[in-house]
């Protein structure tokens, strides 16, 4: 009897011990590469300097994928038919797809734009008729603070595919101005002044130059633009500069900013 319960025992660790032993090695040594290959993984990513949401994405994603592929190698290790389970997990796969097929064509758009980043974090930009400063680039959405403060959420689908203009893509934006001066006013003179408004500014760069140009003959004035560089976080700085010291600019040459006069006529019965 007990030899016979001696050898049952033997048969028992041989059968089921030894491809737990197995798969407890598995489990240990596994996890442990994992953990080497998620640490080689983010090195590489922060030397090829991807975004941080990006990076913590895509090392989420490989690590459950790593995780599962052991999990199942151990699983085929005990014996246990690993066909079922991979078409249990295709299955599930399949179902979010499905359920989630609204969102795909966002989060491929926004692996896209942290891949290629024609954008960054800081730049103001004009996409799907929204213009601002980008607060936020997540995988589903992008977040975009307009001039008026506001918070507008932009699906990245749509975002990257319709057009975007990056304003800060060179660090140097156009500030644009508009002045209507008299038809009395002697334009030479005139462009003069406001050139020397601008290249007066520490903020107003050399290079390029200053456009000063007259836009329109309008009904009542000539128009000019006044349109210096700047450095892209100084845009607004030297708009409202501009816009504060036109009048004092024009009134030292003696030109007058023309606005609308109303004529009363008085007729006698």
């Amino acid at each position: 009897m007990e030899k016979f319960n001696l050898e049952t025992v033997i048969t028992i660790v041989l059968e089921y011990g030894v491809p737990l032993l197995k798969a407890i090695l598995m489990w240990i040594i596994g996890g442990w590469l994992v953990g080497k290959a998620i640490k080689i993984i983010a090195k590489i990513m922060v030397k090829r300097e991807y975004e941080i949401t990006l990076q913590k994405f895509l090392l989420n994603i490989i690590r459950w994928v790593l995780w599962i592929l052991l999990i199942v190698s151990i699983v085929g290790t005990l014996g246990i038919e690993t066909t079922g389970f991979a078409a249990a997990l295709g299955g599930a796969a399949l179902a979010i797809g499905l359920a989630l097929q609204g969102s795909l064509s966002n989060f491929a758009g926004g692996v896209l734009l942290l891949l290629f980043k024609p954008f960054k974090v800081g730049d103001v930009v004009e996409a799907q008729g929204i213009t601002g400063t980008i607060k936020e680039i997540d995988i589903l959405q992008t977040k975009v603070i307009t001039f008026e403060r506001k918070l507008a959420i932009i699906p990245n689908g749509p975002l990257l595919n319709g057009n975007i203009i990056n304003h800060d893509g060179t660090g140097i934006l156009r500030c644009q101005a508009v002045i209507g001066v008299s038809y009395d006013a002697n334009i030479p003179e005139t462009l003069e002044a406001l050139r020397k408004l601008c290249v007066e500014h520490p903020l107003v760069l050399e290079d390029p130059e200053p456009q000063i140009q007259v836009a329109e003959n309008a009904s009542s004035s000539i128009n000019i633009n006044v349109r210096p560089f700047t450095k892209s976080e100084d845009v607004w700085t030297v708009y409202w500069y501009l816009q504060q010291n036109f009048k004092p600019t024009l009134d030292a040459i003696g030109v007058e900013i023309p606005y609308p006069h109303q004529v009363e006529i008085h007729k006698e019965s």
